[in-house]
């Protein structure tokens, strides 16, 4: 089975063009939603991936209709593929179906995991600058010295009765 969907970010944008798109490309079921693509929750891509079985191909007609986040399309990939669902994106001529198709995400995945693996490099690097200028990372301690020195002086005030004065 070909399952459709398309996506608009904005309640005036129209989406004939796409759901036109999708019935020529044989969908036999088309499924929208009006949502940003940013946001991973979509009701109607939902509903997609839960229908679609093995053998079953998801339609787009753009990829930015599907996600907009890199790690969003890279996980929904692997979620497909793990399921033995195609996909198929008309406009860019991808089919996952095909080795050029798998290709084209395996490249994908592999910028992610590159890009992932940079911004660790930057993080180590600006934290090990910072050390070598005399800063330490985390919080700012919620309390001064002398307020916690304060705190653990009331902790440990202990009443005639022997009893803790202030718990």
């Amino acid at each position: 089975m070909r399952i459709g969907y398309g996506r608009v970010s904005t309640t005036d944008q129209n989406l004939d063009a796409q759901r036109d798109a999708l019935q020529a490309a044989g969908c036999d079921q088309v499924l929208v939603d009006r949502a940003s693509g940013k946001l991973a929750r979509r009701p109607e891509l939902d509903k997609a991936l839960l229908v679609a079985r093995e053998g079953d191909q998801l339609v787009v007609t753009k990829l930015d209709r599907l996600g907009r986040s890199l790690e969003h399309l890279i996980g929904l990939s692997n979620d497909l593929q793990a399921r033995g669902v195609d996909l198929v994106v008309i406009d860019q001529g991808i089919d996952t179906s095909t080795a050029v198709g798998r290709m084209f995400f395996q490249i994908l995945g592999a910028i992610a995991e590159f890009e992932h693996a940079l911004m660790a490099e930057r993080t180590r690097d600006g934290l090990a600058a910072a050390r070598a200028r005399g800063r330490t990372g985390g919080q700012r301690p919620k309390l001064t010295p002398r307020q916690a020195r304060i705190a653990q002086e009331m902790y440990e005030a202990v009443g005639p009765d022997g009893r803790r004065v202030h718990t």
